[in-house]
């Protein structure tokens, strides 16, 4: 799946930037407004989300491959990768089901190309990814821009209006479901 075509909009910037406490905060927002929302959080670590000693685990080191855990609150589904890589977000995408969503927020995946609301804290000495990067199409920051960016610019510390443009975001591409 194409991540441009789908109602997919990242947030993406520098470790540090607080990606993880903005979503936080613009999630119950959206949810308030009726949305589905579903997640895609980037990882750059080796995770473990299941734990040694479980039936699951330990199944899994047996080798099986995916592994499905299910229960009346919710499921996980683990699937051991053959080849150690970066896999894409239209990869990623392929396998999340986007069925029961409105959106699907993505934390991370800054280096690739689908419409992504920049965090840019200039107290950590990073630079801009934008304009570089054409498919930013707002700025949350903390700071002073050195330019006028020419795109939205939001106060980072205010998820309110940055969850308002994600609903506008959304209207503008077609969403059909209407929202309280």
């Amino acid at each position: 799946m194409n991540p441009m075509d789908a109602n997919v909009l990242g947030l993406a910037g520098y470790s540090g930037t607080g990606k993880t406490t903005l979503l936080k905060q613009i999630i119950p927002l959206l949810k308030k407004k009726g949305l589905r929302v579903g997640l895609i959080k980037k990882s750059h670590h080796d995770f473990e989300i299941d734990k040694p000693g479980k039936d699951s685990y330990e199944l899994r080191m047996a080798g099986a491959s995916p592994v499905m855990l299910s229960s009346s609150h919710r499921r996980a589904i683990i699937t051991e990768h053959d080849a150690v890589r970066e896999r894409s977000l239209a990869e990623e995408l392929s396998f999340f089901d986007q069925s029961g969503v409105d959106i699907i927020l993505v934390e991370g995946f800054k280096l690739e190309r689908f419409p992504k609301i920049e965090l840019h804290r200039p107290s950590l000495g990073k630079p801009l990814l934008f304009p570089a990067d054409p498919s930013i199409i707002a700025i949350a920051t903390d700071g002073i821009l050195p330019d006028e960016p020419g795109i939205p610019q939001f106060d980072i510390n205010s998820p309110k209006p940055i969850s308002d443009f994600i609903l506008d975001f959304l209207h503008r591409h077609g969403m059909s479901r209407p929202m309280c």
